[in-house]
């Protein structure tokens, strides 16, 4: 066997890899329940595209299937057994008007009251779905945009610019955490911030660009 090349490595290594502070988040709509007057959420364009933003970090879904073990005559078989799903974290810059901080308590107002406990009880009614999109750095060979007829936007050119390299979608999720925000005279010279956790139903990866998140067989 030849030995491996930095030659070699390059031409493996497409767009000269991804990198993990191109990305953007996208939460499209808040739940109703979060919307009424009493809760006082007001998930806007202008929230919205503060969002994508001021959202500083998340991560890409892990993907769990935890095994079962069967033992046997001194040895253990492992079987698939169910599917898990992580909570999902994002990180938030918080400005000065407290824009998006007030948007997630206000949704977490909704699902469970500070002062009664009460809250929403139709899990659709506080739910909503959420994307996060790996962004690259310029053109990309080999994904194209195409007309409504079917032919390539680019012209004979070929290559497009793609900056939606892969997305996800996060469905059904809520809040269940957004995190205290430390004060002390002794810090100095950073912004804010704070991690708002969500728990997820399930997810879905898509094509670049694809909003919808469809499955990749």
């Amino acid at each position: 066997m030849a030995l491996r090349t930095i030659s070699n490595f390059k031409s493996r290594l497409q767009g000269g890899g991804a990198r993990p502070n191109l990305f953007e988040v996208d939460i499209p709509a808040f739940p109703t329940a979060a919307l009424t007057s009493e809760n006082g959420a007001t998930w806007g364009s202008q929230e919205q595209e503060t969002f994508r933003f001021l959202c500083k970090a998340a991560a890409l879904p892990a993907s769990n299937i935890a095994p079962i073990d069967v033992p046997f005559r001194g040895r253990v078989l492992k079987v698939a057994g169910d599917r898990t799903f992580d909570t999902w974290t994002v990180t938030i810059i918080n400005d000065e008007d407290f824009l998006l901080r007030s948007q997630f308590e206000a949704w977490m107002n909704a699902i469970s009251k500070l002062d009664n406990a009460s809250g929403a009880t139709n899990p659709s009614s506080y739910m909503s779905d959420a994307y996060v999109y790996q962004l690259g750095r310029g053109y990309n060979a080999g994904r194209f945009s195409t007309t409504s007829d079917g032919t390539d936007a680019a012209g004979a050119g070929g290559n497009v610019p793609s900056p939606k390299l892969r997305s996800y979608r996060f469905y059904d999720i809520f809040p269940t955490n957004v995190s205290q925000i430390d004060l002390s005279y002794d810090t100095g010279d950073t912004i804010e911030e704070f991690t708002v956790e969500f728990q997820v139903q399930y997810w879905t990866a898509g094509d670049p660009g694809d909003e919808a998140g469809q499955v990749i067989a």
